[in-house]
């Protein structure tokens, strides 16, 4: 198949290239700054000869928008709403245009689009999308719209012969250098990883290997279309999830934070806390009602893999392993 990546330079677009590249497939990454092979410059919001890259393609992921991992000050969040909704839109208008439009397409969302919740896990059709919590700082909400806005300008991209779905993702792990678990695993090694402002919150995840596997999933099942989330099964309340990273690396304490103090670390990465805070207790319930699965559906296994895979890029000094 030739499958076509807008925004596929970071690091989820890694993951999703050198699987599907060593399955045979064709991938064309869209990106503002191409320097590979198969890299297509593009600027997520005007069509452009990258269009036609789309035109013939079997299968669009689009991946694009500004990273969340950054100060939710009011011109960040506006260029996270921005790159996400202008980057929609055009990939809709290529498609739309195209002569041979592909039958899928995969659009990134988000599981932040779901309330902050403790109470019950979230699916997709009895979860509680977020934006009116009491006792949450006002801008998660507007998290929110971003999500909100994301799939509304997938579902108004006139695309009648083109399949679509909204990848509402949890946090995908991968031993790479830089992504979300390099960050998690870090602070466990300085003895910071213990509960965060009583570690309550849940923490909703995904394996690298379980996201690709469902992405293939969902471009093979034609009956599937609209938000589906792609989360574990086993959520965890984050002072649990910590307690089992820091067990598979070998630390045996981790000092706890408060809320002030998850503030100021936050500050100090140049980060945000509602990426600590937010309890995202999201399930699968149209992956596994749909037959999918998980290779990884438990976090103290998945955890293991995963810290053996980054033990051993240190040892060889390779950046990434499959």
């Amino acid at each position: 198949m030739k499958i076509v990546i807008p925004g596929g330079t970071g690091q989820v677009g890694a993951i999703l290239n050198r699987a599907l590249d060593a399955a045979g497939h064709e991938v064309v990454v869209l990106t503002r700054h191409p320097t590979l092979k198969g890299q297509v410059p593009w600027d997520g919001r005007t069509l452009g000869p990258w269009a036609a890259a789309v035109d013939g393609s079997d299968v669009v992921v689009n991946l694009a928008g500004r990273s969340v991992n950054c100060r939710y000050t009011a011109a960040n969040l506006r260029e996270m709403m921005d790159s996400r909704v202008d980057s929609t839109r055009v990939v809709g208008a290529a498609i739309a245009g195209a002569a041979r439009p592909p039958r899928v397409w995969l659009q990134m969302s988000t599981a932040t689009v779901y309330a902050h919740r403790f109470d019950a896990p979230n699916d997709e059709a009895t979860g509680v999308i977020g934006g009116t919590e009491p006792d949450v700082p006002d801008y998660w909400s507007y998290s929110v719209e971003i999500a909100k806005a994301w799939e509304k300008a997938q579902q108004e991209a006139d695309t009648p012969a083109t399949r679509k779905i909204a990848l509402r993702s949890a946090m995908v792990m991968s031993p790479d250098p830089g992504g979300v678990l390099a960050v998690l695993l870090g602070l466990a090694r300085l003895g910071l990883g213990g509960p965060v402002a009583g570690g309550a919150q849940y923490v909703s995840w995904i394996h690298e290997h379980d996201f690709v596997r469902a992405v293939e999933f969902l471009i093979d099942r034609e009956d599937i279309t609209g938000p589906v989330n792609l989360a574990a099964p086993g959520p965890e309340p984050q002072r649990a999830f910590m307690r089992t990273l820091r067990s598979a690396w070998g630390v045996p304490l981790g000092l706890p934070a408060t809320r002030w103090m998850a503030e100021a670390g936050a500050f100090a990465l140049r980060s945000d806390t509602e990426l600590l805070l937010k309890s995202r207790r999201v399930v699968p319930g149209r992956l596994t009602g749909a037959g999918f699965d998980f290779r990884y559906p438990r976090w103290p296994q998945a955890a293991d893999e995963l810290v053996q895979r980054v033990r051993e890029r240190l040892r060889t000094g390779s950046r990434t392993l499959r």
